[in-house]
């Protein structure tokens, strides 16, 4: 089990503003920051941070959701915030029968996904 993950980036004004629009939907918003860096928090604590240095791009963060509406918000979201598609919102079978997930690449080229593994009703 993963306890917090971060990824490095370019520009970290912009991915600032990315991730605060992203990770809204999933109650996570920014806790922390400095000219460097900036950490992403919700009521359990922190999950996510953000450093400007390189090397930039290649990382893959999942982010647990309770339903399939929450990765929905989130693909919604991100997309809106500045994130290109990797993977709409939908049912990923070849994983397991219950993955439901969406990534999206940030504006670095990491592979952000919102993943529920749960059945829905």
């Amino acid at each position: 089990m993963i306890d917090h993950a971060a990824v490095n980036v370019r520009d970290i004004d912009a991915a600032k503003r990315f991730y605060a629009g992203a990770l809204e939907p999933l109650g996570i918003s920014m806790a922390m920051e400095t000219d460097d860096f900036a950490g992403f928090a919700s009521e359990k604590g922190f999950h996510f941070g953000i450093f400007k240095r390189e090397p930039v791009g290649g990382a893959h963060v999942a982010f647990a959701c309770e339903d399939w509406a929450k990765v929905d918000a989130f693909y919604d979201a991100a997309i809106a915030a500045g994130g290109k598609d990797n993977g709409a919102p939908g049912l990923r079978p070849h994983y397991h029968e219950n993955y439901y997930g969406a990534y999206v690449r940030d504006a670095d080229g990491n592979n952000i996904e919102a993943v529920c593994q749960t059945p829905q009703s």
